[in-house]
């Protein structure tokens, strides 16, 4: 599928933007730290009857700044809009270099920025001990928040970009008409739940992050979709600097306004290159992470019973007597084969000639 768009500059593009969002991002970073431990924003836990596991298990780590997060979503945004300025202000020598574009990347940012504010203001709730037990919004008033985001984007998709088909592997596209809305805004709310039980442990959500988001950009590349690989490019940059200061020991944690933010682009990238049913097997690991907890509640719900002793699931681990490192290495290694397996499918799939409906 790489033809006439495919240069050796877009490769340089992808990864001088890359480059470029992690040493701004690795600048930003003591910065914004600075701004957490000024104003004492760290991590609060909810009350011990809530989680009383989970509470014994990490009140160590009462009290590390949260909301690192905000250094990725606002390289990003700074990355991409500074690019876009040039471009404007010196027409020809750096619009080549623009990749802020109505069909690719403009609903990433705009819902990446949008989120990141929805998810801030929850952190900042939870920090200061608003809501219930002390921990910030509710479940359902955190999905009621993914829901807006995800029925605007559904809106922009169905309606301004014409989008109304959903491609089956080994199948081809198949035309749902309006169903296509209910489908992506479940899709997006989906990723985003999913992203925000994963920020559990020291970094365990960026590293998972960082490879569904590389398998998503080869895809990208593939389709010939270059502002939106250089946009992934620019994400990535973000969270291998977040990363550096977010492996254990957690210097701060990436907080709903990152896991919200990143889940939802994530979802909607998962849309913009209509491989949506390849999500499940590139974030293998936020399948299991939301499947532990839904079955949990429901188990509760119906038995009386617990399954696991903790959940998401990677508080069972811990509860079992696995190590952080351990589990985050591991989750992290089970990250990389579900993308690379997506991935082949996905190369696989492009090669062969799709069935007719």
């Amino acid at each position: 599928m790489i033809g006439e768009t495919f240069t050796v500059f877009n490769v340089v593009r992808v990864f001088v933007v890359a480059t470029l969002s992690f040493f701004i991002a690795i600048i930003l970073t003591p910065a914004w730290n600075k701004v957490i431990q000024k104003n004492n924003l760290g991590k609060q836990l909810k009350g011990s009857d809530s989680a009383p596991i989970f509470n014994k298990l990490h009140k160590k780590k009462e009290g590390t700044p949260t909301m690192g997060g905000v250094v990725v979503w606002a390289t990003v945004i700074i990355v991409t809009l500074g690019f876009s300025f040039f471009a404007s202000l010196y027409n020809g020598t750096w619009s080549d270099w623009n990749f802020l574009s109505r069909a690719q990347t403009l609903l990433p940012l705009g819902a990446l920025f949008v989120a990141a504010m929805f998810g801030l203001a929850d952190d900042l709730f939870g920090v200061f001990r608003i809501g219930p037990n002390g921990g910030g919004l509710k479940m359902r008033h955190r999905i009621g928040l993914y829901l807006l985001v995800a029925t605007g984007g559904a809106w922009w998709f169905f309606f301004k970009l014409d989008f109304n088909s959903i491609n089956i592997p080994f199948a081809g596209d198949m035309a749902i008409g309006w169903w296509y809305i209910p489908f992506f805004i479940f899709i997006i709310v989906a990723t985003a739940f999913s992203a925000n039980e994963t920020d559990g442990l020291d970094g365990l959500a960026g590293g998972t992050f960082l490879t569904m988001f590389a398998a998503y950009g080869a895809i990208a590349f593939v389709q010939e979709r270059m502002d939106l690989v250089v946009f992934i490019a620019s994400i990535m940059g973000a969270l291998v600097a977040f990363l550096w200061f977010n492996i254990y020991p957690a210097k701060f944690f990436m907080g709903d306004t990152g896991s919200m933010s990143l889940g939802v682009v994530l979802g909607i990238i998962a849309m913009l290159t209509n491989t949506a049913l390849l999500l499940p097997i590139i974030a293998l690991v936020f399948v299991g992470e939301s499947l532990s907890v839904i079955v949990q509640i429901t188990s509760k719900k119906l038995r009386g019973k617990k399954i696991f002793l903790s959940t998401p699931i990677h508080h069972h681990f811990e509860a079992k007597g696995w190590h952080e490192t351990q589990i985050t290495m591991r989750f992290w290694m089970i990250s990389a084969v579900g993308a690379i397996i997506g991935l082949i499918i996905f190369l696989v799939d492009s090669k062969i000639p799709p069935l007719l409906f």
